[in-house]
């Protein structure tokens, strides 16, 4: 069977084509884009392995190469330290190392969803960009009212009917400034027309999900949380377990260990960052609506506000954790403030929560570890008199 790296781009390709023994046989550009790339594997005398890098077109050229390879490997650009570490880098020599990583069986796969589930991906993320495209023409209306001392009226919101009806009203100081407030209304307009429309999508296509009424359930948990965590993570099964789910985020502290030290630092945020995102907005929202959450976040925080900010990367740890869990199990969600206590007679009763031990700072212990708490002991006048002084 032929073993074949691939070094794709949207002009032109390079090609390494390995035998059974691992020797190069055929070393190729193919000029054009990725559908001519195709063509030409098609060519190829059957049955033939591939590699390739994950980048922009790798679900496209993966549903098509199917059909005529033995097997497609999509490798992980970020963990191909044989490519991006080298020396001596370019596309002939990046091929030939993919094609015999493929051989060897050593390729550092990366997941590849379904053509519906990519666009259910790209489709949570364009509405996340319009989202933010629609607050930043929102706060460019605030400086200009700002810039020239206008005050909306008391008691009207200002995205309203009525205030966006008084903005109409407006009269500035120029005639240039009229034309930019007309021009960021109309951008107002289309943004929220746009976003209506691809929220319509969204919700008919979560509709469909049950996943997505499952985790609302959970206080703080909203549509499109619960929609984007389930479509980047697809398949729940494909995480071994739920502490997985954390660096797939990017919600865990990067770490430098040797010998007796270990450094931990900030989160890596590798992995969807609009998945992060939100379930750090939700975090903030669980706190307030669970008391399960709040109790979790009181307990990393400690009573140190300097400590919030990491209390809140935690919570939302802990909480992608719980929805990675709940979508395998497929319970719904439950405020959990301790463990049942098992009596010898068989019933079980509830423990009251147990108070937390105050505990040296550490910047990014997610579950501090308890430890005993020291006596206080009182020293009397007798104690103190018999005590030895040192001798001068």
């Amino acid at each position: 069977m032929f073993t074949v790296g691939i070094d794709v781009h949207s002009k032109r390709s390079n090609l390494c084509v390995l035998d059974d023994h691992g020797k190069i046989v055929r070393e190729q550009v193919v000029n054009g884009s990725p559908r001519r790339l195709v063509e030409h594997l098609r060519t190829l005398p059957a049955p033939f392995k591939v590699c390739y890098e994950a980048s922009t077109s790798s679900g496209w050229l993966f549903d098509q190469l199917r059909s005529c390879a033995a097997s497609v490997s999509v490798a992980h650009p970020g963990l191909l330290r044989l490519i991006f570490r080298s020396k001596k880098k370019n596309d002939r020599i990046d091929a030939a190392k993919l094609a015999k990583l493929e051989f060897l069986g050593e390729v550092p796969g990366a997941y590849t969803p379904s053509a519906q589930v990519r666009s259910w991906r790209a489709m949570i993320v364009h509405r996340h960009t319009l989202v933010h495209s629609r607050t930043a023409v929102k706060n460019n209306i605030r400086a200009l009212l700002r810039s020239q001392a206008v005050e909306p009226p008391r008691g009207m919101g200002l995205w309203t009917k009525k205030g966006l009806a008084w903005l109409r009203t407006v009269c500035f100081l120029t005639r240039a400034d009229d034309l930019r407030r007309d021009l960021l209304l109309i951008e107002l307009d289309q943004a929220d027309q746009m976003v209506k429309k691809i929220t319509a999508e969204l919700d008919r296509i979560a509709a469909d999900h049950p996943g997505v009424a499952l985790f609302r359930t959970i206080p703080g948990i909203g549509p499109r949380t619960a929609e984007s965590f389930i479509a980047y993570v697809d398949n729940p099964q494909r995480f071994r377990t739920s502490k997985c789910i954390g660096a797939y985020l990017g919600l865990v502290p990067s770490q430098d260990q040797s010998g007796s030290k270990n450094r931990l630092g900030r989160i890596t945020k590798q992995g969807p960052p609009v998945v992060r995102s939100m379930l750090v907005e939700a975090a903030w929202r669980g706190i307030r609506c669970s008391a399960s959450l709040k109790a979790y976040f009181d307990r990393i925080t400690r009573e140190d506000p300097d400590r919030r900010r990491i209390a809140l990367i935690a919570t939302a740890h802990h909480l992608a954790r719980v929805m990675l869990s709940m979508l395998k199990s497929g319970t719904p969600w439950e405020e959990r403030l301790s463990r049942p206590h098992v009596q010898p007679g068989g019933e079980t009763r509830p423990l009251s929560p147990p108070e937390p031990t105050p505990l040296p700072p550490s910047k990014f212990s997610a579950e501090p570890a308890s430890r005993p708490t020291r006596r206080a002991t009182t020293r009397t006048t007798e104690s103190r008199s018999t005590r030895r002084t040192p001798k001068i």
